[in-house]
C-alpha cells in the first residue's frame, strides 16, 4: 500500500527530494499528524512546501499546519514556509483577535514578497494555513486553491474557499484584468494564472487579491480529522472521498500516504502535498 519512496527530510544538501514524509504529535499526545509530499510529472523542481509542527507560545500549545503550492518557481512558497506563521504570531493582537492578526499577516507578508522582488523572482504561491489553539480552537485561512477539509462525524466540511478566476471574475475585471480559457481549457487571469488570489505574482498583482478567506471552528468529540492538501489531490478527489479514505486508518501518516497514492492512481500529474491531523486517537 505505502509504495511511496518517502524520506524523513525535506532537504538534502540544499536540494529537495522528490518525495518526503513525516509525523508528530502534540505535547499531550492527543493530537497526531502525518504529512507526505510528492513531486508531480512536470519537468520543473518541486514547488510545494509545507509546515507541520506543534509549538509552545505564551503558555499555549499551537498546532501549525500549512500547504504552500508555488508556481513559476519555488522562491515564494519557500519564503512563506519561513515567514508567514511567525508574522501571524508576532502580532500583539493574535490572542484577542486572531482573525485580524491572520488577515494582517497575509497582507504584510505579500507586501514583503513584492518588495523583495526580483530576489523572489516573478513567481507566486497559494496558501492554506491552519492554527490549532490548545487542541480546542481551529483557525483556517487560505488564498488560492489549496484546500482544508474537516471530518465531523464522518461528514466532510470544507474549511477553505477555492479562489478560481471564474468565481471572482468581477473582482478581476474591476481591477483591469480579464479571464480567459485560452490557451487550454482552464480559466486563467489574463490567460496566465489559474487562481484569482495568490502571494507574489508581481506582474499580475494589480489584478489579483491576496486577502484570505477565514473560518474558525471548535474541536469537539465529534471532530475526527483535518486534511490539508494542494490542488494536485483535489483535482482528482472529492472532499468526502478524501475523508472516507483518511478515516480508514488511525495513523495520520499512513492516511496521508494513502491519499497521495490514490491521487496518483487517478493520474494526478501535479505536485501533491497532504497533511492529515487526527484529533482523537
Amino acid at each position: 500500500m505505502d509504495n511511496l519512496c518517502c524520506f524523513n527530510s525535506v532537504y538534502s544538501q540544499g536540494r529537495r527530494s522528490s518525495c518526503s514524509s513525516g509525523k508528530g504529535r502534540s505535547h499531550q499526545g492527543l493530537v497526531k499528524y502525518g504529512f507526505t509530499l510528492v513531486k508531480g510529472k512536470a519537468n520543473h523542481p518541486m514547488e510545494d512546501y509545507h509546515v507541520a509542527k506543534f509549538a509552545q507560545h505564551r503558555g499555549h500549545e499551537l498546532g501549525l499546519f500549512a500547504i504552500y503550492d508555488g508556481h513559476l518557481g519555488d522562491s515564494v512558497p519557500a519564503y512563506l514556509q519561513k515567514h508567514l506563521f511567525s508574522n501571524i504570531l508576532k502580532d500583539e493582537e493574535f490572542w484577542t483577535n486572531p482573525r485580524g492578526s491572520i488577515s494582517k499577516a497575509y497582507e504584510q507578508t505579500d507586501q514583503a514578497i513584492l518588495t523583495h522582488t526580483p530576489d523572489l523572482g516573478r513567481g507566486g504561491s497559494t496558501a492554506v494555513t491552519a492554527i490549532l489553539i490548545d487542541g480546542r480552537k481551529l483557525w483556517v485561512a487560505n488564498i488560492g486553491d489549496s484546500r482544508a477539509v474537516l471530518s465531523k462525524e464522518g461528514q466532510a466540511i470544507q474549511m477553505s474557499i477555492d479562489h478560481e478566476p471564474n468565481t471572482e471574475r468581477g473582482s478581476i475585471e474591476n481591477r483591469g484584468g480579464f479571464v480567459s480559457n485560452m490557451p487550454g481549457d482552464v480559466a486563467r487571469v489574463n490567460g496566465q494564472l489559474a487562481v484569482s488570489r495568490a502571494f507574489g505574482d508581481k506582474n499580475l498583482k494589480s489584478h489579483l487579491r491576496s486577502d484570505p478567506d477565514m473560518k474558525t471552528v471548535d474541536i469537539d468529540s465529534d471532530t475526527e480529522l483535518l486534511i490539508l492538501a494542494s490542488d494536485g489531490l483535489w483535482k482528482v478527489m472529492s472532499n468526502q472521498e478524501a475523508v472516507d479514505i483518511a478515516k480508514k486508518t488511525k495513523d495520520p501518516l499512513r492516511a496521508a500516504k494513502r491519499l497521495i497514492t490514490e491521487s496518483l492512481n487517478r493520474d494526478s500529474k501535479d505536485d501533491i502535498s497532504c497533511i492529515v491531523v487526527r484529533f482523537k486517537g
